[in-house]
């Protein structure tokens, strides 16, 4: 199978992608959209934070094109755009238990 071979601009994209699953918080809200779309006030709830401070781990998860929006009269509501992150967290969660984590 041949390998693509990527350029700088590709890493740095991805890059993005890593920096905002790089918080605790946006790990979370990304683990509740995998199960459906909520709403900004549920997730701020869940996370235990200010609606905007989530709407800001959401701008940024958003700018790195891992959720969409959907604003509905007053209410924005999220869902997740690249499930494919699900197989990422498994990922991880085998590496953590391998080290004994």
């Amino acid at each position: 199978m041949a390998r693509i071979q990527l350029k700088p601009v590709h890493f740095k994209a991805q890059a993005q992608v890593f920096k905002a699953l790089g918080h605790p918080g946006r790990l979370l809200i990304v683990d509740e959209l995998s199960r459906g779309e909520r709403c900004v006030c549920d997730l701020a709830a869940l996370v235990g934070s200010e609606m905007p401070t989530v709407s800001r781990h959401l701008s940024i998860l958003k700018n790195a094109g891992i959720v969409d929006d959907d604003k509905r009269g007053t209410q924005v509501f999220y869902r997740l755009m690249t499930p494919c992150v699900m197989n990422f967290f498994k990922c991880v969660s085998a590496v953590r238990n391998r080290e004994g984590a």
